[in-house]
Parts: structure tokens; sequence; C-alpha cells
């Protein structure tokens, strides 16, 4: 028997998996897909945003100002990619002052005191680019950006080397107190048996509770994202916030940690039909908003657009917590700032479970030590589209991407039979052609690595139909 099974295989998961592998137990995760970060920690803003982003006295209070802590530390770690470069909030009106000063009340309340109020002429000394039209803002140097999907990959990377036993592909159908006074977990592969069972499944998390009788309601909230080339990020060195609302913290414009811009996201509340589509309508809205932030960004320069689905809990906010099922903890309702409260919840997670009696010993033998997938360079590297040599062997000419970080990258623990399984992990396909030179020579990479059929390689990972996305010439025509 297993001493703990955590379902999901998202950021959250997989930092909990991380964090309690540093202990003498016994644990496997279970994810549905085939590959971790297919949820909404694939499609989110990247953004490791500032402790004010919690409302003091709730879970998104405790947790957010912890994680955004932990993040050099995890940096150092994980060689997963992240840059502390600070953002504003700008003020357009009078009133979204009142608005940034409760920011800044709240901030206080959480323990973050690096706010700094900042005038006009002093915001538009910083970003040059931003709409002249302000009235000012404040700038929050504690906010950072990072690779939501890859810091999710790096948890995983070092949870499997420390141990962890990762179950992909596997969908959990069923959850059950067993003779022995642990769990039985059913899955569509099988059953495991465990002591302790961790619920940090994403916009199923109500679905696994409802199995031990606990109610969380999740509402799915979707945003969607548009991705420019490289040449536009210069229109934006730090994050770009318009003043929160209701439903989030404003259409965004910010550089991605790999050196693209993102503009993004809005917030659709979904009912029934929960995809990842993205539509003209709101992408049009997206744009009309960000150039009030931004105005010059060239959308001749778009790459693609996406969406991600947020797993929005009733009370708006996170669950974490026992079960009233004595043996099960849930880590559920992990909308935003939740990828930066990440690390965070992992650690209080481990203190519950230390309370609990569940964990006590950690091994002798740790490390907390993964080393990066993309091969340091020179500035000057070129690499060769006919090199012999692996390491300048050029297979991605956008991204400079070799055949040796390919390679690298199907080396790690986790099987990768997908296109897009190696783009999360070293941007293969994510520069300008959007994979339409490197495609078919990654995917005859990684059919020979594997010694299988090039038309077992598939383009995508996930089981879901691909989402109908708005044709980029379009947006591209856009104003």
């Amino acid at each position: 028997m297993l001493d703990i099974v955590i379902i999901g295989g998202g950021v959250v998961g997989c930092a909990i998996a991380r964090t309690l592998s540093k202990y003498d137990v016994d644990i496997a995760l279970v994810e549905r897909e085939k590959d971790v970060s297919l949820g909404a920690s694939k499609a989110n803003s990247g953004i490791v945003h500032g402790g004010y982003a919690g409302k003091y006295g709730t879970q998104k209070g405790k947790f957010c100002i912890r994680g955004n802590a932990m993040y050099p530390q995890l940096e150092k770690e994980l060689n997963f990619g992240f840059n502390p470069i600070g953002g504003v909030m700008l003020a357009f009106e009078p009133e979204d002052f009142e608005v940034i000063e409760k920011q800044i009340e709240n901030g206080k309340k959480v323990g973050q005191n690096d706010m700094v109020r900042m005038s006009r002429d002093a915001m538009l000394t910083m970003l040059p680019h931003v709409n002249p039209a302000i009235l000012g803002g404040v700038y929050i140097p504690s906010i950072g950006i990072a690779s939501p999907y890859e810091l999710t990959i790096a948890l995983a990377e070092n949870a499997m080397a420390n141990g962890v036993a990762f179950h992909l592909g596997q969908t959990v159908t069923g959850l059950k107190r067993n003779e022995v006074g642990g769990f039985d977990v059913m899955t569509d592969h099988g059953m495991l048996q465990t002591k302790v069972v961790i619920n940090a499944a994403g916009r199923y998390s109500g679905q696994i509770a409802a199995m031990v009788d606990d109610e969380i309601m999740i509402k799915p909230r979707k945003g969607q994202y548009i991705l420019l080339g490289k040449d536009q990020a210069h229109l934006a060195s730090k994050v770009i916030f318009q003043t929160p609302g209701p439903k989030g913290k404003g259409i965004l414009v910010t550089p991605t940690v790999r050196g693209n811009l993102m503009i993004g996201p809005d917030a659709e509340d979904l009912m029934q039909d929960v995809n990842t589509d993205t539509t003209v309508e709101n992408l049009t809205a997206i744009v009309e908003k960000a150039r009030q932030s931004v105005p010059a960004f060239d959308l001749r320069r778009s790459l693609t657009t996406f969406s991600g689905v947020r797993a929005i809990a009733a009370d708006g906010d996170f669950i974490v917590e026992r079960s009233a099922c004595e043996g099960v903890y849930h880590a559920a309702g992990i909308d935003s700032p939740g990828f930066t409260s990440s690390p965070a919840i992992a650690a209080y997670m481990a203190e519950l479970l230390l309370e609990d009696g569940i964990i006590q010993r950690e091994k002798e033998a740790w490390s907390p030590e993964r080393r990066g997938i993309v091969i340091p360079k020179a500035s000057d590297f070129k690499g060769d589209l006919e090199s012999d040599d692996p390491e300048k062997h050029i297979i991605c000419r956008c991204e400079r991407v070799t055949e040796a970080e390919i390679v690298d990258a199907m080396s790690r623990g986790i099987l990768l039979d997908s296109t897009d399984a190696i783009k999360r992990r070293t941007r293969a396909g994510m520069g300008n052609c959007q994979g339409q030179f490197c495609g078919s020579r990654v995917k005859a990479l990684m059919a020979e690595t594997l010694g299988v059929d090039p038309e077992q390689i598939s383009r995508r990972t996930e089981t879901a139909p691909p989402p109908q996305r708005v044709d980029i010439q379009t947006i591209r025509k856009m104003k």
C-alpha cells in the first residue's frame, strides 16, 4: 500500500509531489493526461504576483505572499526560468487611484511593503511606450515572470528523481475507503491502494471530492490571450496591469520569460460548454483594452492565440484543507494567484501531513536540484542545420533548439510522444514559423530516439479534440 496518492499533475499537484518527496514515504501522482501541466498550468499568464494580489484574511492572502518569496530559490534549484522584472498598475481615471490605494493597503496587511506610488512622468520615464494618457500608478518590484508549464515540468522531474511514481494518462474513476483503513483509488488503468489521498485535480477537484461525499463547487472561468513575437517585447519591460475588477486583475501587457509579448486575459464564466477555443469577439475586446495600456504593439507580429480554464471555488478563495473524510486533503479552487502560490500551498500541505503524522522522517538523500533542459549557448551561437554534432545541430531555427536539447528532454523519465511535449520543454515550434519548418524534423528525431515509426508521434498530447482557434491572419488584420 502506498502512503500518499496525489490526484492532479498541474503546478499545484507537482509542487506537492516535489515537496513531499523529501520525506521517507511512498508517493504516487495520478494525472488524466499523458503529460503534466496540461490544464490551467499550461495556459495562464505566468505572472509571479506580488503579495498584494491575495486578499488579507483569505487563503489567497496567506499563500500568495509566501509563494512569491520562494521563487528565487526555486529558480536556483530547478532552472525553469524566472525573472523578477517588476510590474506596474496604471491609473487612467481618478477613481483608479482609490483602487490602487486599496491594493497598497492590502499589500501592507499581508506583509508587502515595496509598492511605490509613481507620477505620470515617472511612469513614462520607466515605461516610455505606455499610453501617455495615464495619470500615474504604482510600481511593484516584487512581481516576476516565469513559464508555468516549464515550472510544472521541472517540479515533476525533480519529484520523479526523488522517488515519486507518476501514473500519467490515467483517469480517476472512483475513490472509496477500503477494508484495511486506507483508500482504493480506481482508474481506467487499474487500482492503487493508499493511506492518504491529496485532491489537486484542478477543475475536476469537485468531482474527486464528491467521491468521498465532500461538496466542492467549482466554476470554470476561461481567459483568452494573444502571443506576439519577440520583436514586440521591448514595448513592455515590466508587467503592465490595469486596475483589477470583480473578475480578476484586468487585461495585462507583459513580456514572457522567453522574450515574447503577451496580452490578455479576459474572464468568461463557462456553464455547460467548457472549452479552450478562442473567439474573434473576445480577442477584439482584449486588443482594445490592451491598447489602452500600450498602444503601439503590432498585431501583424502575432504568433498564436490560446486560452486556459481556471477553476474558481464558490466563495472565490482557495480550498487548502483537510477533508471531513479522514485521510483526504484538498487543494482545490486554485485560480489566480495560484501559480504564484503553488510552492507555498505545497509547503502548507506538508505541514498538515506532519501534524497528522502521515510524514515524519526526511530522507537522508534528497536532491532539490534539477538541471535545465536548454543547453547554455554563447550569445553568438548560430548552430548548423547539417552539423553532425548534436549540440550544434539545429532542429528549430527560430528558437535555435538543438538535437541534443530535444534528446535530453526525452530522457527525463516521462515518455514524450508528441511534438507539443517537446515544444513545452525546449520551445522547438514556438518561434515565428510556429513549427512549419521544424515540426517534421522534431517528429523524425523523436521517432529515431524512441525507435518507432514517425506516424506514432502525434502533434498534440491532450486527449480532448484540439480547440478551435481564431485564424492568426484574422488577428494580424485587426486594428
